[in-house]
Order: structure tokens, then sequence, then C-alpha cells
């Protein structure tokens, strides 16, 4: 055979043709078709009650009046609608410990399709609410959509990187929240009152949650499950090797099965961590606190507040009432570009500086908001300037915060502590999600304009803490990683006493 010295111009034809590769159909399928069934449907909720609100507030006093022969108080309503809202993340924390134990016996794929049987429940819940007159049927639809939810955000991420190689991980994993993001957009959308968001028509707008239920059923089942899953859970090496060769979309996988097999080997008597074991861990114990950090600031900056109360903030900001639905519409647009954006960034700026640089960002603007509301009546133009603010919170949101917590979710921990590791991120998640859901009204009402200075606070000491403890991850392995944070917690994790390599690993571990 022939050999000859490799030049530049071939070392740049190489990657291009690399990241071709990367790139298979069958990966890029897998996750379209993943998260359209899975993260969409978590966006579409947060803001498909946003646009019927004064509709259902009507359903809700006119059930009550049926009932009880008079009108329901004011505080007894926001109490109620306040629940409603807010109960999708305690179906969330539920769908999040419910993880572990149907993960492992179903692995990732058929854990997403089992999913669907939630979303179809809730959606004939609260589809059906309003003719059957029970707006209890509502509450308890939005619960199990929740539980859904949080099968689907804890499962999802971990399925698009175990399939995807290291080189794209950040890329494939900003899909997630891609799909969360179009998803809310859709919501707005079909919210307008020329579309689902008449008082006649809004029981739709949960009948539409039946389209991607449909596409995942059908589409999924042709996909391979998770190599990893398969060779650490099943240990079906030749299925592994299958997966691998359609999600790479080539034909020699020998380096991918042997790195696996190797992670493998090392964790040949390892079984899967508790939550309790990962927690009192000391080789992860800066992982876990990173991940607690990443994940309450998520819920707790303000995004999910103006998600799921746009309508109220722009009144109070002064926006005439008719220009709300379409107002509303352009964060929907918004946060889907900055979120594309990232996905297209993020491999060659890193999720440090997107991470760190989205919450500094936010904690400017929602100090500006707070001028602009309070300022509001003296020019016609300051309520516009607000918007814009709103606008500039959102971008900065969905450019790194709004998806990159996911993703280091799955890189900072090794196959055994994964789903524990996504149990804690899920539960920090869902109870921050619901407590901005039920309290936000009412701090609000407390606060008014000066509300949304205490998520310009939690964004600042996010930044903050990150900054000091977060390393970076781009393309790196699960060993580098672990290096990196192994000087802080001052413990090394047990397959750090040998020696890890990438292609050159010919030892097995004593």
């Amino acid at each position: 055979m022939k050999l000859r010295e490799k030049d530049p111009a071939d070392n740049k034809e190489s990657d291009l043709e690399k990241k071709k590769l990367d790139w298979s159909c069958s990966l890029v399928v897998a996750s379209l078709v993943g998260a359209f069934g899975s993260s969409f449907l978590y966006g579409y909720n947060l803001s498909a009650v946003n646009a019927p609100t004064p509709y259902i507030k009507t359903f809700y006093n006119e059930s009550w009046e049926r009932r009880h022969g008079h009108r329901i108080d004011l505080d007894t309503l926001t109490l109620l609608w306040s629940v409603t809202v807010s109960i999708f993340a305690i179906g969330g924390l539920v769908g999040t410990f419910l993880v572990k134990l149907i993960g492992k016996v179903l692995g990732r794929k058929f854990t997403l399709l089992v999913n669907n049987g939630f979303a179809i429940s809730a959606l004939l819940l609260m589809a059906c609410s309003l003719q059957a007159g029970a707006f209890e049927m509502l509450i308890l639809g939005r619960f199990i959509m929740g539980v859904d939810g949080g099968i689907a955000l804890s499962v999802l991420p971990m399925y698009l990187s175990e399939i995807s190689p290291k080189e794209i991980r950040g890329s494939l994993g900003q899909v997630t929240a891609i799909f969360i993001c179009i998803g809310v957009f859709t919501g707005q959308l079909l919210g307008l009152p020329e579309l689902l968001g008449k008082e006649s028509t809004w029981p739709y707008l949960f009948g539409v949650i039946a389209v991607p239920v449909l596409v995942q059923l059908v589409s999924l089942p042709f996909l391979p499950e998770s190599p990893r899953y398969l060779i650490f859970e099943k240990h079906d090496q030749a299925g592994a090797e299958k997966a691998f060769q359609t999600f790479l979309g080539k034909e020699d996988v020998s380096r991918e099965v042997e790195e696996v097999l190797a992670e493998s080997r090392e964790q040949r008597n390892s079984r899967l961590v508790s939550v309790l074991e990962l927690l009192r861990s000391p080789s992860v114990r800066w992982q876990v606190i990173t991940v607690v950090i990443t994940m309450a600031c998520y819920q707790l900056c303000g995004l999910n507040a103006i998600w799921f109360y746009t309508n109220s903030i722009f009144g109070k900001a002064g926006i005439p009432p008719e220009k709300i639905p379409y107002i509303t519409l352009s964060t929907g647009g918004i946060e889907t570009l900055a979120a594309i954006f990232s996905g297209l960034v993020i491999e060659r700026m890193g999720r440090r500086p997107l991470l760190i640089g989205g919450f500094g960002l936010m904690t400017l603007f929602f100090g500006i908001l707070t001028v602009t509301l309070m300022l509001q009546d003296h020019a016609p133009w300051i309520p516009y300037l607000s918007v814009v603010c709103i606008l500039a919170i959102i971008a900065a949101f969905c450019s790194g915060p709004g998806g990159i917590p996911f993703i280091l979710t799955g890189e900072f921990f090794q196959q055994s502590q994964r789903p524990a590791a996504y149990t804690v991120a899920g539960t920090v998640n869902w109870l921050s999600n619901f407590a901005v859901g039920l309290l936000f009204p009412f701090i609000q009402n407390s606060l008014d304009t000066y509300c949304f200075l205490v998520f310009a606070v939690i964004c600042l000491a996010g930044a903050l803490c990150l900054y000091f403890v977060l390393p970076e991850t781009k393309n790196k392995t699960h060993a580098e990683i672990s290096q990196a944070f192994a000087k802080r917690n001052k413990a090394y994790p047990p397959e750090k006493k040998i020696a890890v390599t990438d292609d050159k690993t010919n030892g097995r571990p004593q």
C-alpha cells in the first residue's frame, strides 16, 4: 500500500468529512423524532394555558356556581389557577422519580415510547374537561402531562448524549432546548384568537398534543436503542455495534465499541448508583453541586414566570389588550432563533461562556426592565421598551441557560451514576418550576414593578457561582471532565486508579 505524508489541506478535508459522518441521517432523525414527541410537548404545555386563561377562569367560575350556587371568590380563583399552572411541575417531579424505575428495564428508547401513554391520557382529560363540566379533569390532565414531561426531560437528554459522538454532543444536546422553544412558540401561535384561542375552541389546544405523540409512536420503533445501554445493561455487543453503525453512518465502529467496552470493564463490578450514594460520593461532589446550581438557576431565573404569565406581564407593562397575543408570539419566535443559534455555536464557543454569559445578560436586562416598568406612564414608547427587554431576556436565556444544563448532567457522570444524576437534576428542576408557577402571581401582587429584581439577583448569583466552579466540557471525555473536578473534590473516582487512554488501551483494570 502506498503511503504519503499528510499536508494541512488533507487534515482540513478529513475534518470536513468527519463532521459529515458525525451527522448521519439516523442520528438526525432520532434527535428530531425524540425531541418532537418529548421536549416539544413540555414547551407546548408551558405556553398553551396562557392564551385561554380568561376563558378557563370563566369555566372555573361557571362550574363552581353550578355546584355551590354562588360565584367563586377572587382569592380562591387565583389559588385554583395557580394550582392548575404549577401542578404541571408536581407531575414532572413524579415523572423524574419514575425514570430510574422503568429506565433500567425498558431502556432509553422504549421508555420514551411508553411515556406517550401519559400524554394520551392527559390530552383526553384536558380536551374533554369543558364538555364534562369538571375543572378537576383539567387539573388532573395537567398533572399527568407533567409526569410525561418529567420522564421526557430526563430520558431524552440521556438518549441523545449516549448516541452522539463527543464532537457534536453539545449541538445534538441542544435539540432538546430547541424543541422546547418550538413547543412554546407553537402554543402561542395556536392560542391566537384567529385560531384556537377562543372561548368555544380552547379545549382543542390540548387535543393538538396527539400530533407529536403519533409521530413518535410510528417513527421511533424503527430506530436503534442507545448502544451504551445495550452494552452496559443488556451486555449485547452485537446489538450495540449495529446501533453504532446506524447512528454514525459507517461500517467500522470498532473504536467506538472498544471505548464503551473499556468503560464497561472498568465498571464491571459496579451497579446503578442510588441517589443517596451519589450525594454521598466525594468523587462527584462538585459535579452534583454544579448540576444543582445550573438546574435551580434554569428554573428560578424567571423565564418560566414569563412563559406562564406572559399576558399578565404585558398587561402590567401597559400594552393594549388587543396587541398582547401578537407580541406574545414574538417571544416564542425570538427564543426559537436564540436556541438554534446556541446549537450552531456551542461546539465552537463551548458550554461555559454561553451559560455564564447568558445569566449575566439576563441580570442586566431584568434590571433595565424594572426601570422601564417604573417609568411606563411617563411616555407612550416606554411600554414597548419593556417588551424589548423581555425579548432580550428570552434571547439571553435560550442562547445558553435554556439547554446547556441538560447537556452538563449527561457529561458530568459515568454510566452507572447517570440515572441517579438525572433524578437529582430533575428533582431540583421541577421543584423550582413548581415554586415559580405557584408563587409568582403573589410575588407580582406584592412587589409590583420590583418583582423582577428577585430574578436579577438569582441570575447574578448563578453567573458568579458558575464562573468559579464550572469547567469547560467541550469535546472532552468523561475521564477528562472528572479530572477537571478532581482537585476541587479532593478525591478521584475508582476508575482513576488505572490509566485511561482512547485507542491505546491494552490493559484491563485490576
